[in-house]
């Protein structure tokens, strides 16, 4: 592959980038998706942080995009700030040739260097412990019920940052989607796509690119 450029994302990407991201995602957690949407509401919340908002460039064309928020892991008596990022984006095409964990590397060391404490998020183990990122109960976070799904990973950008710091992760009201609102948003998108109708048929098809996506 030729050499790839990492940038931040403009105005002049965004629909690029959203199609990128619906193409990347599609019938791979359940019928259609919802990325495309997520994306463009993150970049209008007062919680997203454009300077990590970051294009993959090869020969020209977008062909990757991550893209981060600022969340809190919240306790009886604080709340302290963090970063989660998603959707990761990949091309189909480019997907399994490293262009994802470029992205993660980048950013991650960018956000250290800006001072945020770390990133969490909610993510398949296998994909994200080549990051550093550990299971949530390592450091005494739990979802909103109080568990500790083994989706729900931390990574400290640096040794210690969390000490003295555990609670609730909250991801904020921002990655819920509306149903009524994405149909009329997809709508905008050139060339049809079939969804599929059966989840498990939608489950295989994500184990099957799991290991290869970044």
């Amino acid at each position: 592959m030729n050499e790839l450029l990492l940038r931040l994302e403009t105005v002049a990407d965004h629909l690029k980038v959203e199609s990128l991201t619906r193409a990347a995602f599609w019938n791979l957690h359940g019928p259609g998706c919802d990325e495309h949407l997520l994306i463009h509401k993150l970049r209008q919340s007062s919680c997203f942080v454009k300077d990590l908002d970051f294009v993959a460039i090869l020969n020209d064309q977008i062909i990757g995009n991550i893209v981060y928020v600022k969340t809190e892991i919240k306790d009886a008596e604080q709340a302290y700030e963090v970063l989660t990022f998603g959707p990761l984006s990949v091309s189909p095409e480019y997907q399994g040739k490293g262009v994802g964990t470029k992205l993660v590397e980048y950013t991650k060391s960018l956000g250290k260097e800006m001072g945020y404490k770390a990133i969490v998020i909610y993510g398949d183990p296998d994909y994200y412990q080549r990051f550093g990122f550990k299971q949530s109960k390592m450091f005494n976070i739990t979802n909103g019920d109080g568990k500790y799904p083994a989706a729900l990973l931390v990574l400290e950008l640096y040794p210690g940052a969390l000490n003295g710091i555990k609670g609730i992760f909250d991801e904020g009201v921002v990655y819920q989607i509306d149903q009524d609102q994405l149909e009329g948003f997809d709508e905008k998108f050139v060339g049809n796509k079939e969804k599929l109708t059966n989840h498990h048929e939608s489950q295989l098809r994500f184990r099957e690119l799991v290991s290869t996506f970044l």
